[in-house]
């Protein structure tokens, strides 16, 4: 590769391609286990996993190399409860004069309504903005693969480390810059309950898409 910029050599895993296959099993079958869990314990994050997470996040390629995400963690009770206050009106909205009946009833099985305790009950919300245009932060590309790639991975290194997590999305979410004292540039993208299961948790018998079904071989 020529290029006018500093550069430096890459120093790639070495994985033998005897084990490569076994390796991609292996974080298959951790992953596979992962579910989205809406019932929380109220005891203690480990110390520093919130930092590695996030860290692991910023990890992720984005577009131009602009690093377009904001990682807002909270754990204070008080700004924990009127994140929830605000996130329910909103929701509460969608539930009753938003979302069409064919939007309900796909979300029936997973029996979700405006009620969102999580909110408070989870030690730590890690709310993602996307960081567009402002001040003191550049023009983004490819904005929201960029962030989606980046959550994937804290998503990823949270239920590594034995934790459970929530993607709660409302919309609108222009609240959420008030709630964790964001500039106008910064836009949430989503809240993210983190925290162990209660001990009674319980989730949807969900079942996911079979290989062939997700899979084209061209």
């Amino acid at each position: 590769m020529t290029t006018s910029h500093p550069t430096v050599p890459l120093h790639p895993m070495a994985v033998p391609a005897h084990e490569a296959a076994d390796r991609a099993r292996s974080f298959h079958e951790v992953m596979a286990r992962r579910r989205t869990v809406r019932d929380y314990s109220p005891r203690p994050l480990p110390e520093g996993v919130l930092e590695w997470a996030v860290r692991t996040a910023a990890t992720a390629p984005s577009g131009a190399h602009v690093q377009p995400w904001r990682f807002v963690v909270i754990t204070d009770p008080e700004r924990k409860r009127r994140l929830r206050e605000a996130a329910e009106a909103e929701e509460r909205e969608f539930y009753d004069h938003r979302a069409s009946a064919e939007w309900l009833a796909a979300l029936e099985p997973i029996g979700t309504d405006w009620h969102k305790p999580f909110l408070e009950d989870a030690p730590a919300v890690i709310v993602v903005f996307e960081v567009h245009k402002g001040p003191e932060s550049p023009r983004p590309y490819y904005t929201k693969e960029s962030v989606g790639i980046a959550v994937g991975l804290l998503l990823a290194t949270l239920h590594q480390a034995g934790l459970a997590t929530l993607t709660h999305t409302p919309s609108p979410m222009k609240f959420l810059n008030e709630v964790c004292e964001r500039p106008a540039e910064e836009r949430a993208a989503y809240v993210i309950p983190v925290g162990y299961p209660a001990e009674d948790a319980r989730v949807p018998d969900l079942h996911r898409k079979e290989l062939d079904q997700v899979l084209v071989r061209l």
